[in-house]
């Protein structure tokens, strides 16, 4: 069988086949991702460490069959699978925050050949603030800057942190069906949302977290040492008051909050360009045409959002693609 179509391939399986091509044939470096969606983003992360020495094929852990996920790839390649020439890619969810506290989080944040996101998934990236104002912009063809992302969401993180550190105090100390992650996710969901009185929302969001984090503190009356201990742990991590939203759940973020909001943005934006293709056409056939042509030209905001590459200056990806440069030094 040949090396293309074998299932469940190993590091030195493919170090061997890479030993015998020519010295000057490119070393083949295998990526395992957890699903469709990573492999765009994961191509992203390596593009930029290919040269004329070696290429990076990103794919699923399985050719044979249809397994995707997380635990399909840590449990398709962890152990004598990965290598030098074989690398597991994943996203971090809250191992990188459990720091090894479970056998999960050990490999993700240990093995040299395992990359992780940093931030909890790669829709967080893909709804890095700083690039949101971008993402409207492809889905409606209007650069008119109507709502501040990254001061939204600053705002929206700085309320969340203090109940994010109880998620993950509640996960690093076993207590996680007392407070489980659907249920921060419920609470941090910011209702309904009007881009033009967005501190309704933040106010509304403020009174959930506090009124959950008082009730925390009841039932945990002894907690304050572990948590203040958890929540230097996090920091030192990387999690910022102002960046909470990049650790929260990725889908979360995605689906509940960015998409709606962005949804009604665009609406507006799109709105605008139509009313002043109407105000500025000469007569109704040059409107019908323009306005066709408006139509024809823009797209809807998942698929713009999926496409997003604008996280490329987040610090965190820096510091992954840093990561990466040193396994390659090294490696």
């Amino acid at each position: 069988m040949s090396l293309r179509l074998k299932d469940n391939l190993n590091s030195k399986y493919i170090e061997a086949a890479n030993n015998m091509k020519s010295k000057t044939a490119r070393r083949r470096i295998v990526a395992y991702v957890e699903s469709y969606d990573d492999i765009f983003f994961w191509r992203t992360v390596l593009t930029k460490f290919e040269d004329d020495t070696r290429y990076f094929e990103v794919m699923l852990p399985s050719r044979g069959k249809l397994a995707r996920g997380k635990k399909s790839v840590l449990m398709n390649i962890i152990g004598d699978g990965v290598g030098r020439d074989m690398i597991a890619c994943v996203d971090a969810d809250y191992d990188y925050m459990l720091q090894q506290q479970t056998d999960q989080s050990k490999k993700v944040t240990t093995n040299p050949y395992v990359f992780h996101t940093y931030v909890y998934a790669i829709e967080n990236y893909q709804c890095y603030a700083p690039s949101l104002h971008n993402v409207c912009v492809m889905v409606t063809l209007n650069d008119k800057p109507i709502f501040d992302f990254e001061d939204f969401f600053t705002k929206y993180s700085e309320i969340c942190f203090p109940l994010f550190v109880w998620s993950i105090w509640a996960y690093r100390t076993g207590r996680y069906n007392d407070f489980s992650m659907m249920d921060f996710c419920h609470i941090i969901d910011v209702g309904r949302f009007n881009i033009q009185t967005p501190q309704i929302a933040l106010d509304h969001l403020r009174q959930k977290v506090s009124r959950k984090i008082g009730m925390l503190q009841k039932k945990y009356p002894d907690a304050k040492e572990s948590y203040l201990q958890t929540k230097a742990a996090i920091k030192e991590l990387g999690v910022t008051p102002q960046t909470t939203y990049l650790y929260i759940q990725g889908h979360h973020l995605f689906d509940v909050i960015i998409v709606p909001m962005l949804t009604k943005v665009c609406s507006q934006l799109r709105q605008e360009r139509e009313t002043e293709i109407y105000h500025t056409s000469v007569h109704r056939t040059q409107m019908r045409n323009e306005l066709s042509c408006y139509e024809n030209s823009i797209t809807d905001v998942r698929s713009m959002l999926r496409r997003n590459v604008g996280y490329t200056n987040c610090p965190e990806f820096i510091r992954l693609q840093e990561e990466v440069k040193d396994f390659l030094e090294k490696y």
